[in-house]
């Protein structure tokens, strides 16, 4: 879960004097969440797509959660149907910096922050019930867009930012149409409840003060729509298509500052800035997924995904602020555009025992260390996940599965055009910050029971 935002008005006593807050979002579930690798849309769910990587994302359709990955697929589902999942996710993403001693200056006085993901739970539920023989009703519940990082509050990059969390909760209320022996076609609607919430340091520069803090908290809802075709070759061969519309999050709340010192306090003040109702949009991408299942024999089925996402179009972040001065600025993030891969199979070793296991790849949305940002510490990724299926009677089953991300290195690079601190309060910047996280890796548990009536 988590998307960065700058705000890049400064907010100065004197030309020497200025503070440049940082806005960010973060993570989803149905409950909290944290950034995957490749983007910040999550396959994990809690569910079976956990144990393949997403291999199958949008033709697997064999339990409910196919309500989110492809409605279509809710016509291969009898009676009625239900899942309920749940997961824990772990990161490991630690910043080693690299600061220039030629500049010391420019470098903020603390530590590395610490791990900033460390452990969230995640979760999802889904119904679908059959209307008649061709018509199929669902209903789902999940979070799977976002981030959230939490630093230590004296960490080197606090000016740059401390905590930060945006929640996507969504609600699919969708449907299927069952139009021959061979081709679904499903819709659903995607009604996503947005929570933004930052928190970052302020540089009062005077020795007297400590820093002070800036907060921006709102919520807001969007809408969207998912479309999903699903085509059957064969009983043992199909091919899923979803598309997913672009959902705009449009927060409007307040930036408010605490702990400011006293001149700097009557800056904001003059400029209306204290309590200031500040927009800020974000665009949750649009997406197509394209996936092919095909069960060779009675105990192998082999399954593979191809998607695409519209990173490009969510850095446009458009800020105004509605006080006595009104200003506005639009920023561009620059991400681009991601590509996702996947395969995997599923094994019958037993004939109430189903091994799924899976590797994918998400190409990289930030194109490079200049963009990357300690509130976005994620970039491409390699999953590799396996899981099992438990058929305990016709009516109920259950599942566990675990999941390994390797995101590799990411690079951090931000140079101040101000130092922290100087003679006579000169200073205000935020700071060098420069270094890398190396190795970064996350990891997921989940388990799900399905119920069938």
């Amino acid at each position: 879960m988590l998307v960065f935002f700058r705000n890049n008005r400064e907010i100065g006593m004197t030309k020497h004097y200025t503070i440049r807050p940082a806005m960010v979002a973060a993570t989803l579930l149905c409950a909290s969440a944290s950034a995957s690798a490749g983007g910040l849309l999550l396959y994990e769910i809690g569910t079976d797509d956990v144990g393949l990587a997403s291999a199958g994302y949008s033709a697997r359709a064999q339990d409910a959660s196919t309500v989110l990955t492809n409605p279509a697929g809710m016509s291969r589902l009898e009676g009625t149907q239900t899942l309920v999942g749940a997961q824990l996710l772990y990161g490991d993403l630690s910043l080693s910096e690299d600061h220039d001693p030629s500049r010391p200056a420019f470098h903020a006085s603390g530590g590395d922050g610490g791990n900033p993901i460390g452990w969230f739970p995640a979760g999802s539920a889904f119904i679908t019930h059959n209307v008649s023989d061709n018509v199929t009703l669902g209903m789902g519940m999940a979070g799977n867009f976002g981030l959230s990082v939490d630093y230590d509050k004296d960490w080197a990059g606090r000016y740059y930012g401390q905590e930060a969390t945006l929640m996507g909760i969504s609600l699919l209320p969708s449907a299927s149409f069952k139009v021959n022996d061979k081709l679904s076609l499903g819709a659903g609607v995607n009604a996503m409840y947005g929570i933004m919430e930052m928190k970052t340091a302020v540089n009062n520069v005077l020795p007297a003060f400590s820093d002070g803090r800036m907060k921006y908290k709102d919520e807001t809802w969007g809408i969207g729509g998912n479309l999903g075709l699903m085509y059957e070759f064969s009983p043992a061969t199909r091919f899923g298509l979803t598309y997913n519309s672009q959902v705009n999050l449009n927060f409007e709340g307040r930036v408010k500052f605490s702990g400011i010192a006293p001149g700097l306090n009557t800056v904001l003040n003059d400029r209306g800035l204290q309590n200031a109702k500040t927009k800020i949009d974000i665009n949750v991408p649009q997406g197509v997924m394209a996936s092919l299942f095909t069960q060779v024999n009675s105990d192998w089925a082999v399954l593979g995904s191809l998607g695409w996402q519209d990173w490009s179009k969510f850095g446009m972040v458009e800020m105004s602020i509605d006080s006595s001065a009104p200003k506005s600025t639009t920023t561009n993030l620059d991400f681009k555009d991601t590509w996702h891969a996947a395969l995997g199979a599923q094994y019958r070793f037993k004939p109430d025992w189903l091994l799924n296991f899976g590797m994918s790849y998400d190409s990289a949305f930030q194109k490079s260390s200049e963009v990357v940002t300690p509130l976005l510490p994620t970039n491409e990724g390699w999953r590799f996940g396996v899981g099992v299926d438990n058929q305990v009677n016709k009516s109920f089953s259950w599942g566990v599965a675990g999941e390994y991300i390797y995101g590799g290195t990411q690079d951090v690079h931000k140079d101040s055009k101000l130092p922290v601190s100087g003679p006579l309060g000169i200073g205000g910047g935020r700071g060098d910050l420069n270094g890398s996280y190396n190795n970064e890796q996350m990891f997921f548990i989940s388990a799900n029971a399905k119920w069938a009536f």
